[in-house]
């Protein structure tokens, strides 16, 4: 079935979902309301359900994903469907229709504060859309020349490597599971390389797996397939406290 949205992207009532370590709860009955704004959301919670369902449904109706986006950032903050960030959800929504129609994403980062207040206000009061819309422009415009050299200063992704990125995935990851220390884990790292990869490609690999190995850390073992717990205990091994 198509699902621009994706199922769960967006589905946060039926779920606690985190969001750069934001626990997103649903909870019509207890929402907080913006003070600066007269506007008073639905409180019953079955009337936010069924707003929120079709919200959800309206949205993955459009086809334009500009459009997309836009409906996002009107409708979510509108809607007040959770205790709070209900305009950062908005956000981090907008940007699902551009990340899989393979477009630069959305950042208000260069938005001032109260020029994206206002707008959100003026939907808030008088289902006014049309300041939102124009800062919504302005900020994906500046969003995409940025994006764009950004892009341009670190180049395209190497094909090796996406090539190989799951035979990667797969012995780093065993790699830490089994709490190899430096030594046994070059030795399994040749062996693993030797029984699958080609031989013109085995030094290639062997230098990028164990270059990964070297570069592990909090920010990135999740990539590998690991949880917290053989991360540590892996790392405990590694720098030899264990």
């Amino acid at each position: 079935r198509r699902d621009p949205l994706g199922p769960t992207a967006l589905r946060l009532s039926r779920n606690n979902y985190c969001v750069n370590g934001i626990r997103l709860v649903y909870h019509a009955t207890n929402r907080l309301r913006d003070g600066a704004s007269a506007y008073r959301p639905l409180e019953v919670p079955a009337q936010v359900e069924e707003c929120f369902d079709h919200v959800l449904a309206t949205a993955q109706a459009i086809d334009d994903p500009f459009e997309q986006a836009l409906f996002c950032l009107v409708q979510l903050p509108y809607l007040q469907a959770f205790d709070d960030v209900n305009k950062r959800v908005s956000r981090l929504a907008a940007n699902i229709p551009f990340i899989k129609n393979n477009l630069s994403p959305l950042s208000f980062n260069d938005v001032p504060r109260d020029y994206y207040s206002d707008a959100v206000l003026l939907v808030y009061e008088q289902n006014d859309t049309l300041l939102l819309k124009n800062l919504f422009l302005w900020a994906y415009e500046r969003s995409a020349g940025r994006y764009g050299a950004v892009r341009q200063s670190v180049g395209g992704p190497d094909p090796f490597r996406l090539r190989h990125r799951e035979a990667l995935r797969e012995l780093v990851g065993e790699v830490v599971r089994n709490c190899l220390d430096l030594k046994s884990a070059a030795t399994r790292v040749a062996a693993w390389v030797a029984a699958n990869i080609e031989a013109g490609e085995r030094d290639r690999f062997r230098e990028i797996a164990e270059t990964e190995l070297l570069g592990l850390h909090e920010g990135n073992y999740a990539r590998y397939r690991v949880s917290s717990g053989q991360f540590d205990a892996w790392r405990e091994v590694w720098d030899g406290r264990r």
